[in-house]
């Protein structure tokens, strides 16, 4: 047997006048996407932001539904429309902003499996690092160099065979 060991670096910020202008801003547009998010259910609204090679920010937020499956999380409402518009370009960064409608959040909500994955396709499609801001309405930030760093063991096409 071998035992391994799988570790990133996390960076933590107390401030988000810590981070670059275009991270501030990045933030800052995600947590304006998630004042319209549509979170009847769970009453937890989540807002996405993401930033293209080209300049270009697209935004998503979580859009639920009463039958549950249908629903889409930010992260993936933002990823799938910026391949959608913008094939092809680099994503950047994606930042992602959370909070509940009954309580105080002070912790950053990390993306779920299903938008890891979304997010860790598109950053192996592109064949460079997506850096992931998460921010809750109150605390620190997180920032990850890479989805590959929070989803290390990754499923992808290279186990389908010749694609």
């Amino acid at each position: 047997m071998e035992k391994k060991r799988i570790a990133f670096d996390l960076f933590v910020f107390e401030h988000d006048n810590e981070l670059s202008q275009n991270e501030q801003k990045l933030l800052h547009t995600a947590e304006a996407a998630r004042e319209n998010a549509y979170a009847p259910y769970s009453r937890f609204k989540v807002g996405a932001a993401v930033l293209l090679e080209n300049g270009e920010t697209v935004i998503g937020n979580n859009q639920e539904n009463a039958s549950y499956p249908s629903g889409l999380c930010a992260e993936r409402v933002a990823i799938f429309q910026a391949g959608a518009r913008f094939p092809g370009v680099a994503i950047k960064a994606v930042a992602i902003s959370a909070a509940a409608m009954d309580h105080v959040v002070d912790q950053p909500a990390a993306p779920c499996g299903n938008c890891r994955q979304a997010i860790m396709e598109y950053e192996q499609k592109q064949q460079s690092p997506i850096t992931i801001l998460l921010k809750a309405e109150k605390g620190p930030i997180y920032k990850c160099s890479s989805m590959a760093d929070i989803l290390p063991l990754a499923f992808n096409n290279s186990f389908l065979g010749d694609s």
